[in-house]
Parts: C-alpha cells; structure tokens; sequence
C-alpha cells in the first residue's frame, strides 16, 4: 500500500510543469498544470501568456483538458486584455548614444552643455540641450515633457480623423482627449466617455495610434471586451489585430 502511495506520488511530480494542449476549433491552448492538496480545479492566465492549471491530485488529465477547453473564451479574454498592455519597461539611462522612439522611427539621443534648455528633432537625432547635462533627472523630464507636447498635437489631429471613422457606426464624441502617463494601457474611457492615451504612445506610427484611440472609442458604445465589442471594432478597423500587435512589439513604457 505505501509503495504504490509512494509511485503515485513519484509520477505525479515527474508530471508537475509539463506543457499539455488542447484545440479549441483551431487555436491550441497550451497549459502546465500543478497538482496540489485542493479540492477544487482553478485556471490561472498569466501577464506573460503562460496558462497554469492548479489542480486536485485525484484528478486525471481527461478531466483537466475538458475543463480547460470549456474555459477557453474566458483564457482568450485574458490574454487579449494583457496582450493590450504596453511590455515592460527596460531601464533607461537618458545619456547620449541611447536610442528613442517617435511616431514609428527610433532617434538617438544627443545630451549637450548649453544655457537653454530644450529637446530638438535635427538630422536623425533627439538633442537635448541643458546646463546640466550629467542631471539624468532632468534629461528624463525635459524629454517626457518634449513628448507630452507632441502627444497633443499629434493626438488631437488623429483624434479627429478617428472620430469621422468611428460616427460611421453611430459613436460620437466631442470632447477632445486628456493625456495622463500610465504604467499598463495606452489609454482608456471612462465612466463619463472621457478618452485618455497615455503620452507615451506618441512613440508609436500614427496607425497604431490610430487604433489605441478608435478602440477606446468603441468604449463609448460597447463598455466591455465581449465578442459585440471586437465586432464593433473590426467594423471600424479592419486590420486592428495587426496594429495592436506591431505596437506592443515596436513600442517600450519609457517614464513609468
């Protein structure tokens, strides 16, 4: 009795973090599952994509599988809510030679000693002038504040052009933007229909721009991300799956 007690116990923890998989229609999900002393099954979707099953020793693979599959929107949902997450941010030093993104195209900075303080776009390169160039602080702030002026003229002028697109469904809004940094979107609406982007995608192409605002205002109508949501906004942006996919490759959170 104990030696087989003691088998089970051997394979179970021989099988603990091996990838398993499962079709739901044509998309594989793929899964690693943790038997623990529960009674119950719980599924767990990670910011990563990672998919973890915590699930009863008594329970067998079959079991597991089926539930996992009927659990599939549900995974989905969640992967789709963290793929719109900007990725994390690599440490920046803010000295010259490093590079930097605007709309699309990566700048090289270019930190120089002068009375004035200032951020320039000349010849390929971000210069930013100021009496201090060692303060890497305050290289930090003038270039956020460099981008957060950009933001609004950009923003406003794709703001606009998003909004013809979106009043072909019957959303409308007239109340401009708000600009605000944030650690985990690149925007929101709220309650009240507010749109919010965060200043940091000014370092994205204007496509992509493009698509955080018109999903936002797809918010208007649709509060959720249920199916009627994506339907509304593959109505508007066709190829919005693309756009949000080269943003979150293409573009890095800089200031939080």
């Amino acid at each position: 009795m104990n030696g087989s007690l003691m088998m089970k116990d051997n394979n179970e923890k021989e099988s603990q973090g091996k990838q398993r998989s499962v079709f739901f229609g044509q998309t594989e999900i793929i899964y690693v599952v943790n038997f623990c002393e529960r009674t119950t099954l719980a599924i767990h979707v990670y910011p990563d994509g990672k998919v973890m099953v915590d699930a009863p020793i008594s329970a067998n693979e079959q079991a597991i599988a089926d539930r996992v599959k009927k659990r599939a929107p549900w995974i989905f949902k969640q992967k789709l809510k963290f793929e719109s997450y900007p990725p994390a941010l690599s440490q920046r030093q803010y000295v010259s030679g490093e590079t930097h993104r605007y709309l699309g195209r990566q700048y090289r900075l270019k930190v120089v000693e002068g009375k004035n303080e200032s951020v320039k776009l000349l010849y390929g390169q971000l210069f930013i002038e100021t009496n201090n160039p060692e303060n890497r602080l305050r290289v930090k702030t003038l270039l956020q504040q460099w981008y957060r002026l950009r933001a609004r003229v950009v923003f406003s002028e794709r703001y606009e052009f998003c909004t013809q697109e979106v009043a072909k469904v019957g959303i409308e809004h007239d109340q401009s933007i708000h600009l605000r940094f944030m650690p985990k979107r690149w925007g929101s609406c709220t309650g009240k229909g507010n749109i919010i982007l965060n200043p940091e995608l000014i370092a994205a192409p204007k496509d992509c721009i493009d698509y955080v605002i018109t999903h936002e205002l797809c918010h208007l109508k649709e509060r959720n991300h249920s199916q009627v949501f994506y339907k509304l906004l593959t109505a508007v942006m066709k190829d919005w799956v693309l756009r949000r996919k080269r943003l979150n490759e293409m573009v890095e959170v800089r200031f939080v």
